[in-house]
């Protein structure tokens, strides 16, 4: 995929973290009750003025770009509700993802929100 860097993926972001993301951030020196929200029990990328936490608006870039959320490394393959993985609407450049890196993706996300959904439940 290539990506116009138009940081579309990091507004109003719904991102959901796996412990692995979580550890990752941590590790770093960030903070979980700063850039975490739970929704649903799941803990999500918070918000800040509609964009991701780690989003810095004014250099258009992530903060964490190495040591992103995996969520955020299969961009714009995502799952939407009641359809199934699908690539997201509001990427411009969706077109850019070809046929094998679209199902290569899909097999990851599916495994991450499975470990997600376990990781809620043992909460």
């Amino acid at each position: 995929m290539r990506c116009s860097g138009c940081g579309e993926c990091c507004r109003e972001t719904e991102m959901e973290l796996s412990s692995d993301d979580v550890g990752r951030l941590v590790d770093a020196g960030y903070r979980p009750e700063d850039f975490i929200v739970f929704r649903g029990g799941v803990p999500r990328l918070r918000n800040v003025d509609g964009w991701c936490y780690f989003y810095n608006l004014a250099e258009k870039k992530c903060r964490v770009y190495r040591i992103r959320p995996l969520g955020c490394r299969l961009y714009p393959v995502v799952y939407v509700e009641g359809k199934g993985v699908a690539l997201d609407e509001l990427c411009p450049m969706k077109h850019t993802v070809s046929k094998g890196e679209f199902r290569r993706k899909a097999r990851i996300l599916k495994k991450l929100l499975e470990k997600i959904e376990r990781e809620r439940v043992l909460r």
